[in-house]
Formats: C-alpha cells, sequence, structure tokens
C-alpha cells in the first residue's frame, strides 16, 4: 500500500472553532448547541484521524459509512490527479461522454448481478434515490400503468435528507421538518427485532415484518403500488440486522405481485458484508440498486443506480429522452476515483479480508461486549456492529433519550468514534481493519462504555 508523505501543520484551534460557530452551518447538527466547539479534523491514516490538537483517534465510522479502503491511499490521490491534469471535468450530455465514466460503468457491471448491465451517475447516495424515484414512475408510465406511482420504504429507514430521499425514508423527525414529504410514498414495519419482536422468536418476527409488505399492497391496491424500496442492513436506523427468514420473505412477495425491488446499497455495497453488495449477501434480486460512499471509499462523491434489464430495456427501447441528470454525473475525476479504487480492492483482495479474516474475529470480539451492564445487545454483521444501551439488562428497559449522546461524547474522549443512533451505539469501520485493530476497537468502545456507566452512577 501506497501511503502520502505525513506533513504536520500547526492549526490556532479556537480560532478555527470560532470562525466554524460563526459561519458554518454543519449537517445533521443543532448550531446553536454546537457553538464554537467542533472537533477540528485535520488529518488521517488508515484507521485514524487526527484532530488540530493532535489526538490520534480511532475512526470506527469510517468517516461516514465510507472510507473502505481506510485514509492515506496515495494510489487514489494519483488517480484523481492524472486525471484532473488530462480532463478536470466534462459533461456527460448531450450525446458525450468520457473513458472514466465509461470505465467505471463498465466495471461496476462486471461486479454487478447478472441481470444488471446498465448505470446512471449521480453525485451521491441522495442523488441516486432521487434517481431511483424518477426512473420507477417512469418505467410504471411506458407500461402502460400510469397509475402505479406508489413507493413502499420502511419506518426509520434512511435513504437520503433531499426531498425525494428523506421522503422514501422513515425517518419522523426529518419528516416534521420538511413539511408536505413526496406525494405517493408509504412506509411499513422495520424488522427490528431487538426493539419492536422480542415476544416471538426472530425467524417468526422476520416474517411477520415483511409481510406487512402484502398488508400494505393489498391496503393500497397492486395496480397503484411501484416499488418497495429498503437497504439490505438499516445503517442509519441503527445497524438493523434483518432476521434471515425477512429478506426471502420479501422476495417472494416482490415477485407475487410484480412490484420492483430496490435495494438501497449506498452503505451495504462495495464490501460492507463481505460482497461486493449487501444484496448478494442476502441472495436477492433487486431491479435498482443505488450506490454512493464505498464507490470511492469517500475520497470523491459520487453515487449512481445500478438498473436491472427489465427497467434498463423499457427506459431505452420505449422511454426517449430521459429528462434527468446532474451537472456533476459520472464527473471524470471522481469516475476514475472510484476506477482506482475498485481495482484496489480486488488487488488487495478486501473482500476477501473481510470474509474470512475481519468480519468473523470482529463478530467474535464484538460479541464479547455484551457483558458490559449497559448493553443489552451485542449484534454484528460483516463490518457493522450495533450495541443496544439498556438501563436494566433483565427486562431491557431502556435510558431516558440522551444517554447514546453522552457514550458518543465520552467516545471522542477515549479516542474512537461510534455513532449514537438514539439509545443504540453503531460503528462501521474502514474494511482494511485488522486483527489488533479490532482488538483496539473493542478495547475503546468498552473504555467509553465504562466512563458513560461510571457517569450514570452504575460503575465506580
Amino acid at each position: 500500500m501506497k501511503k502520502k508523505d505525513t506533513i504536520m501543520h500547526q492549526y490556532n484551534t479556537q480560532a478555527l472553532r470560532e470562525q466554524d460557530g460563526q459561519h458554518h452551518l454543519h449537517p445533521f447538527t443543532d448550531t446553536k448547541d454546537l457553538g464554537s466547539n467542533s472537533r477540528i479534523i485535520t488529518g488521517a491514516e488508515g484507521i485514524y484521524i487526527v484532530d488540530s490538537e493532535g489526538n490520534r483517534i480511532l475512526d470506527a465510522m469510517a468517516g461516514l459509512w465510507c472510507v473502505n479502503l481506510g485514509y492515506g491511499r496515495q494510489e487514489l490521490v494519483e488517480a484523481a490527479t492524472a486525471q484532473m491534469t488530462e480532463l478536470p471535468y466534462y459533461n456527460n450530455f448531450f450525446k458525450t461522454a468520457h473513458p472514466p465514466a465509461i470505465k467505471l460503468a463498465k466495471k461496476l457491471t462486471e461486479l454487478a448481478p447478472e441481470h444488471i448491465n446498465h448505470v446512471f451517475f449521480t453525485g451521491s447516495g441522495s442523488e441516486s434515490n432521487d434517481t431511483v424515484v424518477r426512473m420507477v414512475r417512469r418505467y410504471w408510465q411506458l407500461k402502460g400503468q400510469p397509475e402505479k406511482t406508489v413507493i413502499i420504504g420502511r419506518r426509520n429507514g434512511y435513504h437520503g435528507s433531499t426531498v425525494a430521499g428523506a421522503s422514501l425514508g422513515g425517518m419522523a423527525p426529518m419528516h416534521e421538518q420538511g413539511g408536505p414529504m413526496l406525494a405517493d410514498v408509504e412506509h411499513i414495519a422495520q424488522p427490528y427485532w431487538f426493539g419492536e419482536g422480542q415476544e416471538m422468536s426472530p425467524e417468526a418476527f422476520g416474517l411477520l415484518a415483511a409481510r406487512s409488505l402484502e398488508q400494505k399492497i393489498k391496503e393500497l391496491g397492486v395496480e397503484r403500488v411501484a416499488a418497495f424500496i429498503a437497504e439490505p442492513v438499516q445503517g442509519a436506523g441503527g445497524v438493523i440486522i434483518p432476521p434471515e427468514s425477512y429478506w426471502p420473505e420479501i422476495q417472494r412477495i416482490c415477485d407475487h405481485y410484480g412490484i420492483l425491488l430496490i435495494a438501497d446499497e449506498v452503505i451495504c455495497g462495495f464490501g460492507r458484508l463481505g460482497q461486493w453488495f449487501g444484496s448478494q449477501h442476502f441472495n436477492i434480486k433487486p431491479d435498482l440498486m443505488p450506490i454512493a460512499k464505498g464507490l470511492s471509499s469517500g475520497y470523491l462523491p459520487i453515487g449512481g443506480v445500478l438498473v436491472g434489464d427489465r427497467v434498463a430495456d423499457t427506459l431505452i427501447e420505449q422511454g426517449g429522452e430521459f429528462y434527468h441528470g446532474f451537472t456533476y454525473s459520472g464527473h471524470p475525476a471522481c469516475a476514475a476515483v472510484a476506477l482506482r479504487n475498485l481495482e484496489l480492492m480486488e488487488e488487495d483482495g478486501v473482500l476477501e479480508h473481510v470474509r474470512e479474516v475481519a468480519a468473523p474475529y470482529f463478530a467474535e470480539r464484538w460479541a464479547s461486549l455484551a457483558d458490559h451492564p449497559l448493553v443489552g445487545e451485542a449484534r454484528s454483521l460483516g463490518l457493522l456492529g450495533a450495541l443496544e444501551l439498556v438501563a436494566d439488562k433483565t427486562t431491557l428497559a431502556r435510558f431516558e433519550p440522551g444517554i447514546g449522546g453522552r457514550c458518543r461524547d465520552n467516545c471522542f474522549n477515549t479516542g474512537i468514534v461510534m455513532r449514537s443512533v438514539g439509545e443504540t451505539m453503531v460503528v462501521s469501520p474502514p474494511l482494511v481493519i485488522t486483527k489488533a485493530e479490532i482488538d483496539e476497537l473493542v478495547r475503546l468502545a468498552r473504555e467509553s462504555l465504562d466512563a458513560t456507566a461510571r457517569q450514570l452512577g452504575i460503575m465506580s
């Protein structure tokens, strides 16, 4: 692995914090509460980030679920530099194309399941899901069924924060702030066994959650339902791993009623579960697969939609001009970096490392946290993990809201980035993490839990 030269800079942290507080509106942040107290990240290498005060922090979230190859991969910097030198930008509108977008499209369809042979490029996962809405509704228009406009998602699902993405997702706080959401989007139960299904077996609950899709189709009328969208594993919802019975039943229902199946691969795609795509792990056959994040390991912004043949063939053969696209669809530098990222994943055997080394060891070590006084469940799949924080390990009664946020802050102080989703702590480390680094991740997670327990008076 080629690494960058380490260059140390001196930063005036307080000045940067003050400027940040005065001028910068952060995403998903209470700006008033933040004030001038942001953490300033200035460098990174491997699975670690460094802040402006020199603290080295294990990034157990891989940025935002995306830095799959880890930080400091000079090969990706060189790919961007070479492409910017040759052709820094051109669009793919008006019957034009450029080599990076062409080569990346070919590579992606080689990695995708056999029934997927086309890709539409975007700049992010949110844009990818906006594109999905346009494609789904246009598909049914061309099929002579324009009344099929309803897309069904899941409560607590996340598909981005644009209007369309937030509408597809089922997160109530986003809907409350957004005013009227996109019309003809409905939501059903999530397959969250720990939080919503412990009165029955995981298998029975998985079937119950899946069959809420069939109930909703019957309620709305199949003549109106266009598609179902879900992540293979819910990420921002709290790393909700569906019971094994869930996805086969979802696939059966979609097939039976002839609706499109959309697997949102923005988080699970590109190795997170040890396969190129999460849908391959669950053996489902999506018609559309939104992608982003790990596509470039987060080094440059790029997304897309992998389009199955039945949708692509209809759009191509019957659709005429598709009035949709973005200035940066297939941006040449972003595409070049994404292509090199995929090549490096193959050259370094990253998927094999996840499947055979990292994920099995992570599962074993992460499960050891289940004995902590604050933990009601420690679950994982691939390199995704979650800890359910509880006030009582016997009854699994929850704390009042806010303990997750307190634990997250303790994580930073301990030297690890974990994310809080309500009272659930989640991780998604870089895929190149080693066994020794997994040991360190688990040790730091336990120290953060201990610090939280001491604040609550549960530990001395």
